[in-house]
């Protein structure tokens, strides 16, 4: 059966600076820089706040985060724990399997390894991996990707994580490379689908490779300049999920203007069907 959970993006504005990862080429080396943003709630009050509001769960950017220290980390798990709420999926938002700077791919594939052992110690179930920022015809690259995912897989195995992937950035921004991705991967990782992701007119034809290989669907609709969602859109976004006798979270991800609370209500009140 479908539950409900929430992407942490969908607060963004909400819950204090974004600390986005980037690559130095002249350094070599990762660097952070901070956004700065509200901070209405911290990310150590929000699983009880969330369950308050009726989601069973929520997926967490790795931006989100203010400390990566053990002591915070394991505050964390114990407010999800506390607060009755699953800790999915922690969303790394950084990282290319699929880079052709040598020096810069096995950096990546370390700071993944670094964010498993920091999802493992959170308490997530789950860490999102982005699979690559090649173009989805490119065969060679998709091996690449799947080669490195499956390692990662191993890795987070051992400590007691799930690698999942997402149709998210070129390699997989197509149903068909985003398949043979998957065939490559085999059971050594997951998927997650997000409604947003692949290009009309297909769009719609494509969740449905997807779909079943996919443990979470990012269920974000079409949003007017007020923030309003295409109802009709989403519905037939919804259906494909429905079709596909999905069994897994359906993640609202709300992006537009106005209070990201009020947003997030309106898709869930569409969502609700579909639970």
């Amino acid at each position: 059966m479908s539950y409900l959970s929430v992407s942490t993006w969908s607060l963004h504005r909400l819950l204090g600076p974004l600390r986005f990862t980037a690559w130095n080429a002249e350094t070599g080396r990762h660097e952070q820089s901070v956004q700065e943003q509200p901070q209405a709630l911290t990310l150590l009050e929000l699983p009880a706040e969330l369950a308050r509001r009726g989601y069973q769960a929520a997926e967490v950017c790795h931006f989100h985060f203010p400390s990566v220290e053990p002591a915070y980390l394991h505050e964390l798990r114990e407010a999800f724990s506390a607060a009755n709420l699953s800790f999915d999926t922690l969303l790394l938002d950084y990282g290319d399997l699929t880079a052709q700077d040598a020096v810069k791919r096995e950096a990546d594939i370390g700071f993944m390894r670094e964010w498993i052992d920091i999802a493992s110690l959170a308490g997530a179930k789950q860490i999102r991996i982005i699979a690559g920022d090649a173009k989805p015809d490119q065969d060679e690259a998709i091996r690449m990707s799947a080669d490195a995912l499956i390692e990662l897989g191993r890795y987070a195995s051992d400590k007691g994580v799930r690698v999942v992937s997402e149709n998210f950035k070129a390699l997989t921004s197509t149903g068909s490379s985003c398949v043979k991705l998957l065939e490559r991967v085999g059971d050594a990782a997951d998927f997650i689908t997000d409604f947003g992701n692949f290009a009309y007119p297909t769009k719609y034809e494509e969740f449905a490779l997807t779909l079943p290989r996919s443990v979470s669907v990012h269920a974000k609709a079409q949003y007017d300049g007020e923030g309003l969602p295409d109802r009709e859109e989403f519905i037939r976004c919804l259906e494909t999920v429905r079709e596909a006798k999905f069994n897994g979270a359906l993640v609202l991800i709300y992006d537009g203007p106005g209070d990201m609370w009020a947003g997030l209500d309106r898709i869930k009140e569409i969502v609700a069907e579909y639970l």
